[in-house]
């Protein structure tokens, strides 16, 4: 089986720089996808060339925060058999992001968004945003984070999934029980509406760098 990550909004593979290699040191095949951002259909076409390109049998994908609405359509890919979400959007169909977003109340991290002249997004990595949003995350996961950070088009939030995979893929979603950035209830709500199997862990939304033991036991768990 091989193991496909997908970063979220912002992110680089550099998301997952301490799960890979704990996946990798289990006896799996595992990679991590660069996605452009420009919109979801693009972050769906990247993903699935990837897997196309790059892997050789089935295939189970991992998506964390945004990611999830990407896998959420690559995983229609014949070869992939399984869905992880990291403290990740997963829209239903004709369902974005924003939709998602509007249903509930504002997170925390919206006042640490800056939006740039072409309409894109990106956090502001501030002190500030470190205190409130990321405060498990050590000091040099920071600066790793602040200078490999890159903005996201407004699409990826905009434009609207089609039918999901995780209606017919089994699937299984990690909640980060103190996440800022993606409201709790919205994880437990998103995870309970795809029928999940569920768990939680403490801490941020940057849950693949302060908890990838816990990331990795659960792609183990998929796997089984």
């Amino acid at each position: 089986m091989n193991i496909v990550l997908v970063h979220g909004a912002g992110g680089t593979p550099t998301t997952w720089s301490f799960v890979l290699p704990m996946v990798h040191a289990r006896g799996h095949v595992v990679s991590a996808v660069t996605n452009p951002m420009t919109s979801l259909e693009d972050d769906i076409a990247t993903t699935t060339a990837w897997i196309d390109e790059n892997t050789d049998g089935d295939v189970l994908l991992v998506g964390h925060s945004y990611g999830g609405a990407v896998i959420t359509g690559a995983g229609h890919h014949p070869r992939v058999k399984g869905l992880v979400y990291v403290a990740a959007w997963a829209p239903d169909q004709d369902e974005s992001i924003q939709d998602i977003l509007a249903r509930y109340d504002v997170a925390p991290v919206n006042k640490h968004m800056v939006r740039g002249a072409d309409g894109s997004w990106q956090s502001s990595r501030s002190p500030e945003y470190y205190a409130e949003i990321a405060w498990d995350l050590p000091p040099e996961r920071r600066e790793v984070w602040s200078a490999e950070g890159r903005p996201s088009s407004n699409e990826i939030f905009a434009q609207k999934s089609g039918v999901p995979a995780w209606k017919t893929r089994p699937s299984w979603y990690l909640v980060a029980a103190q996440d800022k950035t993606l409201r709790v209830d919205t994880q437990r709500d998103m995870a309970a509406r795809m029928r999940a199997v569920t768990s939680e862990v403490d801490g941020s939304h940057f849950v693949p760098q302060v908890s990838p033991g816990r990331v990795a036991d659960l792609i183990e768990e998929a796997l089984s």
